[in-house]
């Protein structure tokens, strides 16, 4: 009965209530575009760190967990190499660089990433093969080059970097093709250590025979779920560093904890509108037919009857917006440029669904409160 009574409201007044769909369907594309977009920015800030193939992560100790100021050397290296439960460890150099194209495309800002081949830290090429040599003018590039430039392994690409006051430019040979990579907002390029060592932007010319200063050293265990322990031993075992997961690394990035709050701040406040959106509609709804309801009751309905139905009610609307606006979203981002860090995954859609349906019920109780509080004489204006 109570199912009968809300679809037939809701198919007599088709109108109205398609039109407040509409209302539920915009709050809930807001909605996703913010996870979505606080999604990828996480992503862009991130994933090169998210993907490595390691467990912990090796800073100097008073770094403050920035890969940028961090400074590590061949010393520190081979004493953690040395600790009882490691299994490798990878020296990573991290700076940025201008990749300049021929073809008169723009010049792309990267993250120029120098690895030890076969060490963890690197990138697994798809396409290709691996970095091999410590020394060869050689890369592996984010996918995200390749898509945009339509780049090819056997490819030469050219690095503009600047070193003391001139720009100086550097030829490599694309090996490889991996997948998205992204670090601080910018893809990456892979090339090995010693080669990032001579082509890094530097205040001065590099020196022939100076010693390498690594940011940060990517380590793997022989058991991966001692992470805490191997943490502790590190830093006991080895002076001036600081040891942590990967979660811990990336979360420490700068703004990355800031941005993402305020990015989950707006969906919070988002949401909250949303409910007092559909509480304001329903209520209206709700004091627009008391005389019906009043005529419900007369007749024999229970407040169970009643509110189970305005209940039902609430959910059929909020769905139907909820789908409509989910099924938009992903059509119009579809049509977004591709510069727009915005990413759904599987996770973020379920997520914010599942709490736009909560919103309706939610936003509607004060509704269902004032249908239940009806009283048919009052209602039918029969009482004195």
């Amino acid at each position: 009965m109570s199912f009968y009574m809300a679809i037939k409201e809701v198919w007599r007044n088709k109108g109205r209530f398609f039109l407040f769909s509409l209302v539920i369907a915009l709050i809930t594309m807001l909605v996703l575009f913010i996870a979505g977009l606080a999604e990828g920015l996480a992503t862009a800030n991130r994933e090169y760190l998210a993907k490595m193939d390691a467990e912990l992560l090796v800073f100097q100790a008073d770094a403050k967990l920035s890969t940028l100021t961090s400074r590590l050397g061949k010393d520190t290296l081979a004493q953690v190499r040395r600790v009882p439960g490691v299994l490798e460890v990878g020296a990573v150099g991290l700076s940025n660089g201008s990749l300049v194209f021929r073809n008169g495309l723009e010049d792309l800002d990267v993250s120029l990433i120098g690895v030890e081949p076969g060490k963890p830290g690197g990138a697994p090429a798809l396409k290709g093969r691996n970095l091999r040599s410590t020394r060869a003018y050689e890369a592996v590039i984010d996918g995200r080059i390749a898509r945009k430039s339509s780049l090819q392994v056997g490819d030469r690409i050219t690095i503009k970097t600047v070193q003391g006051t001139e720009e100086k430019y550097f030829d490599l040979n694309v090996v490889g093709i991996t997948d998205g990579r992204q670090y601080f907002f910018q893809p990456s390029v892979f090339v090995p250590i010693q080669v990032w060592d001579r082509i890094r932007p530097q205040p001065v010319a590099p020196g022939v025979d100076g010693e390498i200063a690594y940011n940060i050293l990517a380590v793997r265990l022989r058991n991966p779920a001692e992470q805490a322990l191997m943490a502790a031993r590190l830093q006991s075992q080895v002076d001036e560093i600081e040891v942590v997961d990967l979660v811990t690394a990336y979360e420490a990035s700068p703004g990355y904890s800031a941005q993402q709050g305020t990015l989950n701040t707006q969906r919070g406040f988002t949401l909250l509108i949303g409910i007092l959106v559909i509480g304001g509609f329903f209520q209206i709804q709700t004091l627009q037919k008391v005389p019906n309801i009043g005529m419900l009751k007369a007749i024999g309905a229970s407040n169970l009857t009643v509110g189970f139905a305005v209940v039902l009610q609430i959910i059929a609307v909020t769905f139907f917006g909820v789908l409509l606006g989910t099924l938009g979203t992903v059509l119009l981002s579809l049509a977004l440029p591709a510069d727009i860090p915005i990413q759904f995954t599987q996770t973020t859609l379920l997520a914010a669904m599942a709490s736009l349906m909560l919103i309706g019920p939610l936003g509607g109780l004060v509704s269902v409160r004032l249908a239940l509080k009806v009283e048919p004489l009052v209602a039918l204006g029969l009482s004195s």
